[in-house]
């Protein structure tokens, strides 16, 4: 793979999107035995069309795919594997949203919208790692991944975990990461190098969030701009003991 430059994303690849559309992220927690859709803003959780969950997909610890029903419940999304998955993903199309004049936001494409000063599609991802050693797959379907280069469940708090973000598969120069999203949204931890690589410091003993946020031009389409995209990476900082 080679990495993409930077200098040809410059000014698109950023940390936080000024969409009101763009200012959520996804990811999932385990809730009273139950694989939840989490879709907020570090403390917020808000309700959410489970409609938009475009995909789902959970894996053994050797990589192989388990079957996964996705339950759209009437405030969110649910996450239910045939049996415990080792990785789950999953995504969600926030689809398009245009700026009008007044500065607000409307959940529809440009060409709809007359007078539309800005225009995006947005899409949100979460990678969950659960069980130590798993061997991740290639993950195609997660547009934009941060990939672990180590078993995050090893590092443990207070350590830093190495990783490489990749954009529709190649590795991406200058993506900030937030290295706790849940509890500080708006901090950043690092930023990937030419390589798409960084090393975030593991911020939790409970569960971790790590973000990155980017916005890529979309050429030729009447209706959208950008691409904004958003994707986490979870995990427990160290083993549940009962």
């Amino acid at each position: 793979m080679h990495p993409l430059p930077s200098r040809a994303l410059c000014g698109l690849l950023g940390l936080l999107l000024a969409a009101q559309a763009s200012a959520h992220g996804l990811w999932t927690e385990q809730r009273r035995g139950n694989i939840e859709v989490v879709y907020g803003h570090g403390a917020e959780d808000n309700a959410f069309k489970a409609q938009k969950i475009s995909g789902a997909w959970a894996f053994d610890g050797s990589g192989k795919m388990i079957p996964v029903t996705v339950q759209r419940l009437p405030d969110h999304g649910r996450l239910s594997p045939l049996k415990p998955p080792a990785i789950m993903a999953v995504a969600l199309d926030n689809g398009m949203w245009s700026q009008t004049a007044d500065q607000k936001w409307v959940n529809r494409g440009r060409s709809t919208v007359p007078g539309a000063v800005a225009s995006t599609q947005t899409f949100k991802y979460s990678l969950a790692i659960y069980q130590p050693g798993a061997k991740l797959p290639q993950l195609q379907q997660i547009k934009l991944l941060i990939r672990p280069e180590v078993d995050p469940l090893t590092v443990g708090p207070g350590n830093a975990l190495p990783v490489r973000v990749l954009l529709d598969g190649k590795p991406v120069a200058g993506v900030k990461l937030i290295g706790d999203y849940r509890n500080a949204p708006n901090t950043l931890s690092s930023e990937t190098d030419a390589e798409g690589r960084a090393r975030v410091i593991v911020r939790n003993e409970g569960l971790n969030v790590i973000a990155a946020q980017v916005e890529v031009p979309v050429k030729d389409n009447p209706d959208v701009a950008s691409r904004g995209l958003f994707s986490s990476l979870t995990f427990l900082g160290e083993p549940h003991h009962e």
